[in-house]
């Protein structure tokens, strides 16, 4: 919770309701840990379902992440593009230029 790249809002979420933020982060780590799949393969999932509901927080998140997990820029790009035929372009774009706001 000390993360200086978390955003502002979730700083204040975590002042207001410390208990409630600190049970879902453990339910993440939870989660994260309770299968086969790779650090970098769960953080380009969570990606893929950011782009997929449209959250410019959690893609800039998860890509961050990624990188951190040793996701190349290709497979970041990769990973949203594969999105066009399930979600369509105009999200995909706006996926694309939130996660660049992260590689640039």
């Amino acid at each position: 919770m000390t993360d200086p790249k978390r955003p502002k809002h979730y700083k204040r979420l975590t002042e207001l309701f410390p208990e409630v933020l600190s049970a879902h982060e453990n339910l993440g780590a939870a989660i994260r840990n309770a299968g086969p799949i790779s650090p970098k393969y769960i953080e380009l999932i969570q990606l893929a379902a950011a782009a997929s509901a449209g959250s410019e927080g959690s893609v800039h998140s998860h890509t961050r992440r990624a990188l951190q997990e040793g996701a190349s820029q290709e497979e970041i790009y990769h990973t949203l593009v594969l999105l066009i035929s399930t979600i369509g372009f105009p999200r995909v774009a706006a996926a694309i230029s939130w996660a660049q706001d992260i590689l640039d």
